[in-house]
């Protein structure tokens, strides 16, 4: 068994409405998804906004309680733990959200803010949290003198860096980044990407990067998904995958990324329509109503993720039949 492994993840939000909020509809977020990592790797899951990415990183954390599936971490069913016991796996799972300003109670102090991990499991207290924290700091490239300031004294990079220290308090095994770097000037990004590379060699860590952005996966991954309304439609190596894209969208994704040379021309693919809606989504395969290569089957059968070999899983009937 892989280090997580996740089958047929589901994540629906009720629509309430009518007199008694009774739930009319629902937002199909994560609708049947799988995937697996291996320890000391890194997942990049990617997709436009609203696919689902960042719901599947926190129901895996189960911060969001899921809907339905299986999710299994370093041997364990999680979803058959107490609250209890779910709360002492948890200091092996982290989470570093995207919004470095939203993230950080703005009426605390650094060392609270990373101490507070220690001081709620009653790790550390006094003299020994205060080393503790200062450790923390040093590990993410901040300074001693800046444990007494408050979030609002430091910049949108030193924000997160505070976020990622906070992260490593209770030495997790598992971390989901939820767009670490999306908020912040690309020369900083250049800057946490590298900390965090760092980190993971140096702590053995195991990462869910969830990311928009295709230039920063193909950098920091090992495997890629690529989800699409609340379903993987690609998944595999990262270089398989970029090399050899197979599913029209996943196609038409990486079409949109920049080259740093005015040289080179690229031909994009243009999509047409918009993202459906996750309250209703198209039957069968959901990328059909934009798909410039749609045939008649795509509207009434919805594709399962084929291996197409080297562990590279397409969901597509043009490519898998």
């Amino acid at each position: 068994m892989s280090f997580l492994e996740v089958k047929g993840l589901k994540k629906y939000f009720p629509i309430k409405g009518g007199v008694l909020s009774r739930a009319v509809g629902y937002v199909r977020a994560v609708d049947g998804v799988n995937f697996c990592i291996e320890e000391g790797e890194t997942l990049g899951l990617v997709g436009e906004s609203g696919c689902g990415k960042t719901t599947v990183g926190r129901t895996i954390l189960r911060l969001i309680e899921p809907t339905e599936g299986e999710i299994y971490f370093d041997g364990q069913d999680l979803m058959k733990l107490d609250e209890k016991r779910m709360r002492e796996i948890r200091r092996k799972m982290q989470i570093v959200f995207q919004d470095p300003f939203a993230s950080l109670n703005p009426r605390m102090t650094v060392k609270r803010i990373v101490g507070e991990p220690l001081v709620i499991n009653h790790l550390a207290k006094g003299a020994k949290l205060n080393r503790r924290v200062l450790a923390l700091l040093e590990r993410v490239g901040l300074k001693p003198e800046h444990m007494n300031r408050y979030p609002h004294e430091f910049s949108g990079g030193q924000r997160q860096r505070i976020g990622i220290a906070r992260a490593l308090a209770l030495n997790p095994k598992f971390i989901v980044l939820d767009e670490p770097t999306s908020a912040l000037d690309v020369s900083v990004q250049a800057q946490a990407l590298n900390l965090l590379e760092d980190l993971q060699q140096e702590m053995g860590l195991t990462y869910l990067f969830v990311s928009h952005d295709l230039s920063v996966i193909k950098h920091v991954s090992d495997h890629v998904a690529v989800m699409y309304v609340g379903k993987l439609v690609e998944t595999g190596p990262i270089q398989e995958v970029f090399r050899h894209p197979m599913n029209p969208y996943t196609k038409a994704l990486f079409s949109a990324v920049p080259i740093p040379d005015p040289e080179r021309k690229r031909k994009r693919i243009i999509l047409t329509g918009d993202v459906p809606s996750p309250i209703n989504p198209p039957s069968g395969c959901r990328f059909h109503p934009r798909c410039p290569q749609a045939m008649p089957k795509c509207k009434e059968k919805e594709p399962p993720l084929v291996d197409m070999g080297n562990g590279h899983c397409v969901a597509c009937h043009l490519v898998a039949g």
